[in-house]
């Protein structure tokens, strides 16, 4: 009772103390300086409407020698104090162009009431620039006029019109305001780029066409309408029994479409056009958009005179989508207590005591401060063996009384003795703080991950993709879950939606239940899957399993595209070197999250192990990472095989020192003190570090505000898949209930000479569903091959003379 009185008073007195700083940190004075900035900006505005009215009466007012005479009257709304404030703002300063500051005010009025402004930077450096040079555009149109007193430009515009007109004359002030001009608005709005663009392009065509016309000559300047025109009549010649207006919505924007703006494409064809698996080859025609791709024969078909796009924008289906705020986050930090000065004395005393026991001398000795840990660093004497240091951790820590103790003999590259002693208490270290970091906000890793902070409180942050899968370990309760949340939440907080795929598999089916509300968003799965949470076992083998169909898919995109990654393949696709006619497509980064590992291998073994093992050697190139996790780090569940290919660990607390063999091929991890204390190992060194806490209200808020937005239509589907000793899945078919696409899907792969339930689904607009059912019964009937992993499915009838023959049999 004494001790908690004690704190208890300690914490008032600490409030009490906070003084001026104090005060101007608390609440209610923001809450003050807001109102005045809003009163103050609403006066300012009232002054300046009057003064467009009352300039001539106001502009004489002279306030040293008239502001205390009640005998001088002026005609403005907010009387001598408006008539001085406008004066100052539109006479001596910006002109009509300050009327914008009570805007600026009353922003920087509500930013102080914590109400959230989106673009606040943007939209007030944009607004003071252009206050600069609309005062100028001012000066240089009304150069001889009065008006306002110094004229509509104030004397800012007067007088910079007056010094450029003297060093470039009229007209080379006109051409460097109107390029000035120019260059602002391209920075501040991306339609004005695509009208100036357009705009060029159309003169510069009817200049092409006059020119050519003037020579005799006979070359056209194609035209847009028609050339739209004469591609829907071809894509309607192509594909005959289609339906009708959804089919010509896909045919002419099928993938063309995601190279429109958000302003030329229809809401809803910006979400019926994103392409998840390779697209196979459509009928053959001109490509409206004049695509710059590798087929030598397609570029001839470009028009000689046509403009080069600009690049392809793989956010451009989702383009109004924000990444989640940082605001949505805690700052846990702020209950933290730091290590006193007396804990830091009475432990170096008591390391130097106990060395002092065993005759072993000290040099030298630091301590280091972390979140969780102190790293006391010790120079021996000459002399004095390492290894009698290192057998002394026991000792060491029962005269400390910690909870456990780590030596490192020695540190690497530094030359001393490392002795880790817990803190009494210990810090909790805040996603928010992690994400605000300049090491995070400035890292250029493709999968930047902020794991938690080192023992020397500086932000660790590594790149999943380089590392290229992670094994996660630790006993239940020691922030396993709690470290899988902050490594989504990195991602979540970088990656937009079109550039990022999670797999979340989850056997305990409660981790990682939240995350279902972003299924359209950031969630993969197969297809005929309810759950984008994968819990059922053989969901999951399925799912690892055509996680390997869509890597071999990859590779071969990789091979076509005479590329080694996917962040090469990926910058060809945005610079249009490659032809989505060919099947190319962007590809997004593939993260697979395993929550329990060893309930997987205890239920399905190998089954699961195999693809796992394939994933893990060959996916890094092709962007599909793993991260496994489990609470039973024992050989029997982390094989060698597994661990041979996750060179990258992170163990959280074990129980014994045979599990952290296990997971880190050395012991430590059960020397940990739990509750986020982590060690991690990206390769031959360990490092140890307090992961980042994120409290499940901040998931949801997450999760919640990215759900609210905008997103696809589906989630991201993966290739289907097989089971071979399922049996071939064809007994269920009834062909006397076909459905009433079948003979129009049939004749589509037919005519494509390929089986695919993807090249049903998109040109008939249906869910995968529906054309998996089809693909089944095209099966049964004989018309297409079996499936065959990766490939497409070969179709058995070379031409449509003969299909029909065989669909008028199947109707009889």
């Amino acid at each position: 009772m004494a001790k908690a009185s004690s704190k208890n008073s300690a914490k008032a007195g600490k409030k009490k103390g906070t003084g001026l700083t104090g005060f101007f940190k608390d609440e209610r004075f923001r809450l003050f300086i807001s109102f005045l900035l809003l009163g103050f900006a609403f006066l300012l505005l009232i002054s300046q409407l009057s003064y467009l009215f009352t300039w001539k009466t106001d502009q004489s007012f002279d306030w040293k020698s008239s502001w205390s005479n009640t005998g001088v009257i002026v005609d403005n709304w907010a009387g001598k104090t408006g008539a001085l404030l406008a004066k100052t703002t539109i006479n001596k300063w910006f002109g009509i162009a300050s009327c914008a500051f009570p805007f600026l005010i009353a922003l920087l009025g509500l930013r102080l009431m914590r109400v959230r402004i989106p673009h606040y930077a943007k939209i007030l450096i944009s607004t003071l620039v252009s206050i600069l040079i609309f005062s100028i555009w001012m000066g240089f149109i009304f150069r001889t006029s009065i008006a306002l007193g110094a004229g509509p430009g104030g004397r800012h515009g007067y007088y910079m019109n007056q010094l450029l007109s003297s060093l470039l004359g009229r007209i080379g002030t006109f051409l460097l305001l109107l390029i000035t001009t120019t260059g602002i608005l391209l920075f501040i709005s991306k339609s004005f780029l695509k009208k100036l663009r357009d705009l060029v392009v159309k003169y510069y065509n009817l200049l092409l066409h006059k020119k050519s016309s003037l020579f005799g000559m006979k070359t056209e300047t194609p035209d847009d309408g028609k050339e739209e025109e004469e591609a829907d009549q071809h894509e309607d010649e192509g594909s005959q029994g289609e339906e009708g207006p959804m089919q010509e919505d896909e045919d002419e924007h099928g993938f063309t479409a995601e190279y429109l703006t958000e302003e030329e494409a229809p809401e809803e064809e910006q979400f019926t056009v994103r392409s998840t698996r390779p697209e196979e080859p459509a009928e053959e025609d001109d490509d409206p958009l004049g695509l710059t791709i590798e087929d030598p024969q397609v570029e001839e078909e470009q028009g000689a005179g046509q403009m080069p796009l600009e690049d392809y924008d793989p956010k451009l289906d989702l383009s109004s989508f924000k990444l989640p705020p940082i605001d949505l986050l805690e700052q846990h930090e702020a209950n933290n207590q730091t290590v006193t000065k007396e804990e830091l004395l009475s432990n170096k005393n008591k390391i130097v005591e106990t060395l002092g026991h065993y005759k072993i001398q000290i040099d030298k000795i630091k301590a280091t401060i972390g979140p969780t840990v102190t790293l006391y660093e010790i120079v021996p004497a000459p002399g004095v063996r390492i290894s009698k240091i290192k057998n002394l951790e026991d000792d060491i820590a029962l005269n400390l009384s910690a909870l456990g103790i780590r030596i490192i003999a020695p540190i690497p590259g530094r030359g001393t003795i490392g002795i880790e002693v817990p803190n009494q208490t210990p810090e909790i270290v805040s996603m928010r703080s992690l994400l605000i970091s300049k090491k995070y906000q400035e890292s250029d890793f493709e999968l930047a991950i902020a794991l938690g902070k080192t023992i020397s409180n500086e932000t660790y942050v590594f790149d999943l993709a380089k590392m290229p899968h992670l094994l996660v370990a630790g006993a239940t309760g020691q922030g396993k879950s709690v470290g899988l949340n902050a490594i989504i939440a990195s991602l979540l907080y970088r990656k937009h939606p079109s550039q990022l795929k999670f797999v979340l598999i989850d056997p305990k089916k409660v981790e990682l239940t939240l995350y279902s509300s972003i299924e359209n968003h950031y969630l993969a799965k197969i297809p005929d899957t309810d759950e984008s949470i994968i819990t059922d076992t053989q969901k999951v083998i399925y799912t690892l399993n055509s996680l390997t169909i869509e890597m071999d898919q990859r590779y071969d995109l990789l091979k076509k595209a005479q590329v080694r990654n996917i962040k090469e393949y990926n910058r060809k696709f945005i610079k249009r070197t490659l032809n989505p006619e060919n099947g190319h497509r962007y590809m997004p980064y593939i993260v697979v999250i395993i929550d329990e590992f060893a309930d997987l291998i205890m239920t399905a073994g190998r089954e699961v192990e195999t693809p796992l093992a394939r994933l893990a050697q060959l996916a890094r190139a092709i962007g599909i990472h793993l991260v496994i996790a489990t609470q039973r780090p024992t050989t029997n569940i982390i094989t060698g095989v597994i661990k041979a290919n996750f060179p990258a660990r992170i163990a959280f607390r074990v129980t014994s020192m045979i599990d952290s063999r296990t997971i880190l091929d050395t012991p430590g991890a059960n020397q940990l003190i739990g509750r986020g204390d982590l060690l991690f190992a990206p390769g031959s060194d360990l490092i140890r570090l307090q992961c980042a806490f994120i409290d499940i209200p901040e998931l949801e808020r997450i999760t919640g505000y990215i759900g609210n937005q905008r997103g696809f239509p589906t989630p991201y589907y993966l290739p289907e898949y097989v089971d071979e000793n399922s049996g071939d899945g064809l007994m269920d078919v009834d062909l006397t209930k076909k459905d009433s696409l079948f003979n129009d899907a049939a004749r589509l792969v037919v005519a494509h000479q390929q089986g695919s339930t993807s090249l049903i689904q998109r040109k008939f607009s249906i869910g995968y569903n529906r054309a998996g059912r089809i693909v089944d019964q095209l099966e049964a009937a004989g018309i297409v091959g079996p499936f065959e992993g990766s490939k497409a499915r070969q179709v058995l009838f070379p031409d449509e003379y003969r299909l029909e023959q065989y669909l008028k049999s199947l109707d009889d």
